[in-house]
C-alpha cells in the first residue's frame, strides 16, 4: 500500500448529502450540520467560506473548497452580509431566528436556493457520518482548505452538475461515488501542494525503516506481528525500531498497530454485516476459539472508542 492510497483509503460516502445551491447575492448561509467533511465546488459566480477560527477563503468559478466537520462556517458573498439561512444537523434548514425553512427554497431535484439561474451556483456534497479510517484522513487535513484553478482543475465538474439533478433509481449511490472520486481527486491534488501538512505517520513512511515498518502492519494486519518480528523484517534491533518508530510516528508501535486494527474493525462494523469472529480474525484478533477472537477484538475496541462493537455497529445504523 502506498502512502497516498493508505491515507485516501477512508472516502466511502453512504446517503451523503448533495445539492446543487443557486443564489443571488447577497446571500449568506450559516453551516452548524457537525458533519465531518463537506465539498464546496464552484461552478458560477463567487464566494467566500468563512470559518469561526481562521483565515476566510475565496472562492471562484472551478475553485474547490473542503471543510472538515465539526468546527462551523458561514458561506456567504461577501463577508459583511449576515446569514439568512441555517444549517443543522440531519440537512436541517432554518431561519436565523430559528423559524423552519425547510422545503421553502427547494428549486427542483437536489437544487436550493434563490432561482435556478441565480448569480452565484455551488455544488456541495456533505458526508453525514464519518468511517473510523476516514479518522486517520481527517486528522490530516486543516480545518479548511482550499484549491484553485491555477493548481487543480476539476476534471468532475459537468459529470457532477449532469448528474447532481437527476432522479432515477440507484441515483445515490452514483452519488456517493461520484462524491468519493472528487474528494480522491482533490486531496491527491492537495497532498502535492508545498503547504500540505501531512500528519506525522504518513511523513514517517518516507523513512525506508519506519516506512517499511508501516507497510508491513497496513497491508497484513491480521499477521501476529511483534516488535522483535517488524525489526527483523526492517533489519535493525528491536531497540533501534522502538526508538525510530516513536520519533517519527509520535507513538510506540504496537500502539499504532492497534489503533490500525481497530480502525478497520470499525470501517468493517459500519460497512458490512460480517460476524464479530471474522472481523476479529481479518484485523489481526484471530484464535482458535471463536469465542476467543470475538472477546479480544471487543474488549480492545471497547478500551479504545468507549462502546462494545455492537454499540458500534447500531450507531452506525446497521442491524
Amino acid at each position: 500500500m502506498d502512502a497516498l492510497a493508505g491515507l485516501l483509503e477512508g472516502p466511502r460516502a453512504r446517503g451523503a448529502f448533495m445539492i446543487r445551491a443557486c443564489f443571488d447575492p447577497p446571500w449568506a448561509v450559516r453551516v452548524e450540520d457537525r458533519a465531518p467533511l463537506t465539498v464546496m465546488l464552484m461552478v458560477r459566480g463567487e464566494a467566500v467560506v468563512l470559518p469561526d477560527a481562521g483565515e476566510p477563503v475565496r472562492l471562484r468559478p472551478g475553485d474547490l473548497a473542503i471543510a472538515r466537520g465539526p468546527d462551523p462556517y458561514t458561506c456567504a458573498d461577501d463577508p459583511g452580509t449576515a446569514p439568512q439561512a441555517l444549517i443543522l444537523p440531519g440537512a436541517e434548514c432554518s431561519y436565523p431566528d430559528g423559524r423552519s425553512l425547510n422545503g421553502s427554497m427547494d428549486l427542483g431535484v437536489r437544487t436550493w436556493g434563490d432561482r435556478l439561474d441565480g448569480g452565484t451556483v455551488v455544488l456541495i456534497g456533505t458526508y453525514l457520518m464519518e468511517g473510523e479510517i476516514s479518522n486517520r484522513l481527517l486528522d490530516a487535513l486543516p480545518p479548511l482548505l482550499s484549491l484553485t484553478t491555477d493548481v487543480w482543475e476539476c476534471p468532475l465538474t459537468p459529470l457532477l452538475m449532469e448528474e447532481i439533478v437527476r432522479d432515477e433509481p440507484g441515483q445515490e449511490v452514483v452519488l456517493d461515488r461520484m462524491l468519493d472520486l472528487l474528494v480522491i481527486a482533490a486531496l491527491r491534488a492537495w497532498f502535492s501542494r508545498p503547504e500540505a501538512e501531512a500528519p506525522a505517520w504518513y511523513a514517517a513512511l518516507a523513512d525506508p525503516v519506519v516506512g517499511r515498518v508501516l507497510r508491513l502492519m497496513q497491508d497484513d494486519p491480521a499477521h501476529p506481528w511483534t516488535v522483535a518480528s517488524l525489526a527483523a523484517k526492517a533489519g535493525v534491533s528491536r531497540a533501534a525500531l522502538a526508538r525510530r518508530f516513536s520519533e517519527l510516528v509520535g507513538e510506540p508501535v504496537m500502539t499504532y498497530l492497534t489503533g490500525w486494527r481497530l480502525a478497520l474493525a470499525a470501517d468493517r462494523l459500519r460497512e458490512g454485516d460480517a460476524t464479530l469472529d471474522a472481523i476479529a480474525r481479518q484485523v489481526g484478533y484471530g484464535s482458535a476459539f471463536a469465542l476467543s477472537s470475538a472477546f479480544a477484538l471487543s474488549s480492545a475496541f471497547k478500551r479504545g472508542y468507549g462502546v462494545s462493537p455492537q454499540e458500534f455497529r447500531l450507531r452506525a445504523g446497521r442491524p
